[in-house]
């Protein structure tokens, strides 16, 4: 199958996701499902590598910066930019595209290879629907949290790190972080972590659905949906910062 076609039987997919619920309570049930699943469970993993990234961050500057005639308030600058603009909704995306995803793909295929899809679709169920729009919902909803957490544990974890290390003091950095700050870059980030997180959603879904085989397939479409999101959300990336920042 070519790359075209893939195109547009993810778009045909889409078409069928996007349509009123057949049964409103199954759909909420499911909802708070994927919540738990895709959202909350993720909430450990996400927090430990923002708060650990951001103090080698805000190291890394601080090493590289050591010099009497640029001011330590410039570290937490850099720091906060850099976390704001890139590690947190960039960053933190492809790890939860190789997490998340593989978990989308991987039970959505065994459902589709050991036919309970097909047993969905013999009762007039839409599959797709039932199956894929909760976890499109619960990543447009949760995410942006997510992203926000790992925002703020990065720029506490550069703090922690430069008053441990002793390479720039705590008030140096909070002027650093209250320097020039500009509401539009949480507003660029939300934005880039609302696309990333349809990404994130919807491909490996497409991968997970449409998977033909038995668990060895399974397995080689978990990894094909980690490659392609992760491709999809770097593309998506530049595209939105040229067009949001440029």
């Amino acid at each position: 199958m070519t790359y075209l076609e893939h195109v547009g039987k993810y778009f045909v997919m889409l078409g069928r996701v996007f349509k009123k619920p057949q049964k409103p309570l199954i759909f909420y049930q499911a909802l708070l499902k994927e919540i738990e699943d895709l959202g909350i469970k993720s909430l450990g993993i996400i927090m430990f590598i923002s708060f650990f990234i951001g103090g080698v961050i805000s190291l890394q500057t601080a090493l590289n910066l050591d010099s009497p005639f640029i001011p330590d308030s410039l570290i937490g600058f850099a720091a906060k930019r850099s976390i704001i603009l890139e590690f947190a909704p960039t960053f933190c995306s492809i790890i939860l595209a190789g997490k998340v995803g593989s978990y989308i793909t991987s039970s959505l295929g065994t459902m589709r290879v050991t036919e309970q899809i097909d047993a969905l679709e013999v009762m007039g169920i839409n599959s797709l629907n039932l199956l894929v729009l909760p976890k499109i919902i619960a990543a447009l909803f949760f995410y942006p949290f997510l992203i926000l957490l790992a925002m703020c544990l990065g720029i506490f974890g550069g703090w922690v790190a430069g008053v441990l290390s002793g390479l720039f003091t705590g008030a140096d950095y909070i002027i650093g972080l209250q320097t020039d700050f500009d509401p539009f870059l949480i507003v660029y980030a939300l934005t880039k972590t609302l696309i990333f997180s349809f990404i994130i959603a919807t491909v490996p879904s497409y991968h997970g659905y449409y998977v033909k085989g038995g668990s060895i397939a399974v397995g080689r479409a978990s990894t094909q949906a980690v490659v392609w999101t992760t491709i999809l959300i770097v593309v998506a990336n530049y595209i939105l910062t040229q067009l949001l920042l440029t």
